[in-house]
């Protein structure tokens, strides 16, 4: 018995051992690429630097291939091949501006600087880290921003029964939020404001406030970077012999011009103090900020971070993860006063509509309760469109007057006549696009909560609904309120309506 049992157990220890280090190869090749998980914000001019680390750490230097490039692989940024730069394929703006930062090789970070920052360099970047069959890459954001010059303050002279007061400063980007303030802090209304682009992509601004009310003489201008968080303002104390209403406007002004350039100077001085102050307060917050987001922050949850960027920032790369939602409209669900077309794929308003429920919308025929789907709606906007589009829960109600909101079983986002917006549960939200939709991609990750909707004209992002409660069906929502305006489902895979037919019976 005792020779028979030998031959088994050596076998199982070689076999022990061949699992150990087949398990050793495995790990030993993969590894995962994660870059900072905020924005990277850089001054026009200056140098940016755009870091990608490798975890578990490892040394990089002997790496294939260290690839940044921008929205497509191919429009590379730097490449870094075999130990040297290569130059092929690299964009032309960069060949002369980008540089490896090597430095830190052996501790599995690389970087790529970038000098001279242009306007154009603001946007995604991805970094591509390739060794033999495997690669991983991350997603950077760079925010490029200018800070403008001291705002200059001067009365223009009476008008409209009060006095003219001009702000104009001068190099910013991007465009700047000026405000003009009284002593007491609170907003002013500008009578006028002007903005300038120039060759090199700077905005410049010229507003003018009117000030009628002699008791308030001390204001301010105020000009605010949005991406830098930072502010240059300068205040101006008005005599009172300048408001029409106290008194005519006196020939010899040399006195009072003099009182004032002393008060400018006066003022310019304690806020150039304060400003420093206030700079070095905000270093300072930040610098504590840093260090106790490093010291809680663990490698799995930048990871984690990493992973979430690159599923949810681009819409490029949400298509490879989502599947193609394939519908038609449902004209039983439509209100009479819209038109599908013969396929069920478009809908329009008649020409003459008079009526005062409101509704003016349809549904999609088939519903979603589960997994990742997205879908594209192309827009035709005429003068004066009104329109709503996302996703609406089975059942909602849809008559009279109604808002959609996520409380009512609605996430949407649409265009009024004050722009584009969201109804989110505490109201109406604003939103900022660039560019104008002629497509906009709507994805549904039903498992996560997210609903997402994405400009397919720039592939850039107009709004997240995040953790939404989702339960029951969502089915396709589109709303035509007013104004000449059409919505198109866009066929990426095609059903004719038999095969439409056949899955409604189903």
């Amino acid at each position: 018995m005792e020779n028979c049992c030998k031959p088994s157990l050596l076998f199982h220890i070689l076999c022990l051992l061949v699992l150990t280090q087949m398990t050793s190869l495995v790990t030993a090749k993969d590894f995962l690429v994660f870059g900072p998980s905020d924005p990277i914000v850089a001054t026009l001019g200056g140098e940016a630097i755009l870091p990608c680390s490798v975890f578990p750490v490892m040394s990089v230097e002997n790496m294939e291939e260290l690839r940044w490039f921008r929205t497509r692989f191919s429009e590379a940024v730097f490449v870094y091949r075999d130990q040297e730069e290569q130059k092929e394929g690299q964009l032309p703006g960069y060949s002369q501006r980008t540089s490896l930062v090597k430095d830190q090789f052996h501790e599995g970070k690389a970087a790529v600087r970038i000098q001279n920052v242009q306007e154009s360099d603001s946007g995604i970047y991805v970094c591509h880290f390739k060794q033999g069959h495997f690669h991983e890459e991350a997603i950077l954001e760079l925010k490029v921003a200018a800070m403008g010059s001291v705002p200059e303050v001067y009365i223009k002279g009476p008008e409209e029964g009060g006095v003219c007061v001009v702000c104009m400063t001068s190099g910013w980007y991007p465009e700047p939020q000026v405000h003009w303030r009284d002593s007491r802090g609170e907003d002013l209304p500008a009578s006028s404001e002007t903005l300038h682009e120039d060759a090199e992509g700077l905005f410049s601004t010229e507003t003018s406030l009117v000030l009628r009310d002699s008791s308030v003489r001390n204001v301010t201008c105020s000009t605010f970077n949005p991406i830098l968080g930072q502010e240059k303002a300068m205040a101006m104390v008005i005599p009172e012999p300048f408001f029409p209403q106290a008194s005519p406007w006196k020939a010899d002004i040399s006195e009072i011009l003099k009182m004032m350039q002393v008060l400018l100077l006066l003022t310019s001085c304690l806020l150039m103090r304060a400003h420093s102050a206030r700079l070095r307060l905000q270093w300072k917050w930040s610098h504590f900020q840093l260090e106790k987001d490093e010291s809680q922050m663990t490698k799995e949850d930048a990871l984690r971070t990493a992973t979430w960027r690159k599923a949810h920032l681009y819409a490029d790369w949400r298509k490879e993860h989502f599947q193609t939602w394939t519908f038609t409209l449902d004209p039983g669900s439509a209100h009479p006063t819209l038109v599908i077309s013969q396929d069920r794929m478009r809908v329009t308003r008649k020409d003459t509509i008079v009526c005062l429920d409101g509704l003016f919308s349809v549904l999609g025929t088939k519903g979603i309760s589960s997994g990742r789907y997205y879908w594209e709606v192309k827009l035709a906007n005429g003068e004066g469109s009104k329109w709503i589009l996302g996703v609406c829960r089975e059942g909602v109600e849809r008559k009279g007057f109604y808002f959609e909101s996520p409380e009512k079983g609605f996430w949407t986002v649409g265009q009024s006549s004050c722009g584009y917006f969201a109804y989110v549960d505490r109201g109406r939200a604003s939103l900022s696009i660039r560019q104008a939709p002629q497509s906009v991609g709507v994805f549904v990750d039903y498992d996560e909560g997210d609903i997402s909707f994405y400009n397919m004209s720039d592939m850039s992002h107009i709004f997240s609904f995040h953790k939404a409660s989702l339960s029951g069906t969502l089915l396709p929502y589109f709303r035509l309120m007013s104004g000449n305006v059409s919505m198109t489902v866009s066929s990426m895979a095609c059903v004719s309506e038999g095969q439409e037919g056949e899955e409604g019976e189903k």
